[in-house]
């Protein structure tokens, strides 16, 4: 896909994702929302037994600090505090179930953190046996986890399907020794190449690797041996992300020299390196920033214009609800979006005081769910219909459509499309729902890296 970028339309857009520039502060979340009001929409799901479910659970704990990381996590070495962890964990799920009718099918459940495959067996086992013990997963249920290949072996892998997971995700970043130890996350092609071959040979569904671009010392001919490994063993899903520097919010990523990292222009240049490898490779580029097999489910999903996207990624199935549980979790229940305590001390205290641990959440109105519907329908289908924007965001759409002059956009009566120029593009276009993107980007920043 051959595009040309100039450096003066690449510094309009670079507002949000140039390195060290903080990840924008969310300006629709409201700290008066209560646990009453959380709890009353969780009620709301007992009220409709056809309401469908989604899951995601946050495992804030690491062995140790990635450098670029900007998730919420708590570095310890102490098993016992994962084991207390979890006993909080549980009564929240309690308090939840309890509170939706114990029971629920689940279409969707996501493990991330942190470092969940950091947990022993016995622990990951509990993980699992406290949401079947409130919850009902089902054959078809599509649970994933993210997993350090690091922490990673034959029997760990071997547990994880046995507990019912199909999905794996390997956070691999980038391969090359040089950029690995200027983020501090050291592990050779060949650790990653024997964990992604013994996850084949354990049975997993799809397999997926998280990259990140952007990063210190990274280069074209870096990233295009990482790129090169990454093809040659094949994974179901590739998500390429972009390294963003939040400082307010990760104090750890001082330690990584800004004047190591790529500029704007090199960025770009970085991600289109990857479109073109993963397009000539049997990939389709999914969204934003995703690349799956053409066999893949997401694949023919968009091309048939039935691709969704939540706060658990890109998916086929359409769950009403996503419950978040764990310190820092997001979701959305009823219409209204919730996270819970960030700081573990604070999220556990409140469960032992018997309330639902939600620190700030909000509650959307008709507007801000059509706003949704344009943002998903733009990422996910490339186009936004006149009909999504008229009588509620009109001046949005105006100023979308103002970009055809740069080509980013075509504009006819009744839609525009992105245009492949654009597509590279399309996480800024989307600035333009500023309301609802706001709110997009930060639970995506509180609950996994995007």
């Amino acid at each position: 896909m051959s595009v040309d970028i100039s450096p003066d339309l690449l510094t309009r857009f670079s507002r949000f994702d140039r390195p060290g520039m903080p990840v924008p502060a969310p300006d629709v979340w409201s700290e008066n929302f209560t646990e009453e009001d959380y709890r009353q929409a969780l009620n709301g799901i007992g009220q409709h037994p056809d309401a469908t479910l989604a899951l995601y659970l946050h495992i804030p704990f690491c062995p140790g600090r990635c450098l670029y990381c900007g998730c919420n996590t708590t570095v310890t070495h102490n098993s016992q505090r994962i084991d207390s962890y979890l006993d909080a964990l549980e009564r929240e799920i309690n308090m939840v179930a309890a509170a939706v009718a114990t029971g629920r099918d689940v279409l969707q459940l996501h493990v991330a953190g942190g470092t969940p495959n950091y947990l022993n067996d016995a622990q990951l086992t509990r993980l699992v046996e406290l949401v079947d013990s409130r919850f009902r997963i089902l054959p078809e249920t599509e649970a994933s986890i993210e997993c350090d290949p690091r922490r990673a072996s034959a029997g760990q892998l071997e547990l994880l399907r046995a507990l019912g997971f199909t999905r794996i995700t390997f956070g691999v970043q980038d391969l090359e020794p040089r950029v690995q130890r200027s983020i501090g996350r050291i592990q050779s092609i060949d650790l990653v190449r024997d964990v992604y071959w013994m996850a084949r040979e354990v049975g997993f569904d799809s397999i997926g690797f998280d990259l990140i671009y952007g990063l210190p010392e990274q280069t074209a001919e870096s990233f295009k041996a990482t790129l090169d490994a990454v093809v040659e063993m094949a994974p179901d899903r590739v998500a390429c992300f972009g390294y963003s520097r939040g400082n307010s919010l990760a104090a750890h990523q001082h330690a990584i020299d800004i004047h190591q990292l790529p500029d704007d222009m090199q960025r770009q240049r970085l991600f289109e390196q990857a479109v073109k490898t993963f397009m000539a490779s049997g990939y389709v580029w999914v969204g934003l920033d995703t690349f799956v097999l053409d066999t893949d489910e997401l694949a023919m999903a968009q091309d048939e214009g039935r691709l969704t996207r939540n706060c658990l990624g890109y998916t086929v199935m359409s769950t009403n609800n996503i419950i978040g549980l764990g310190t820092g979790a997001a979701g959305e229940v009823q219409g209204r979006c919730v996270q819970n305590e960030q700081n573990l001390a604070t999220w556990k205290a409140k469960i032992e005081q018997g309330q639902l641990p939600v620190a700030r959440g909000y509650q959307l109105n008709t507007t801000d769910r059509r706003r949704r519907e344009a943002i998903g329908h733009l990422i996910c289908n490339l186009e936004l219909p006149l009909e999504l924007a008229e009588g509620c965001f009109d001046e949005e759409y105006r100023r979308l459509a103002a970009y055809a002059s740069d080509g980013l956009v075509d504009v006819d009566a009744s839609r525009l499309r992105i245009t492949p120029t654009g597509r590279y593009l399309l996480r800024h276009l989307c600035t333009e729902h500023e309301a609802y993107f706001a709110w997009d980007r930060a639970r995506w920043h509180f609950s996994r890296s995007l």
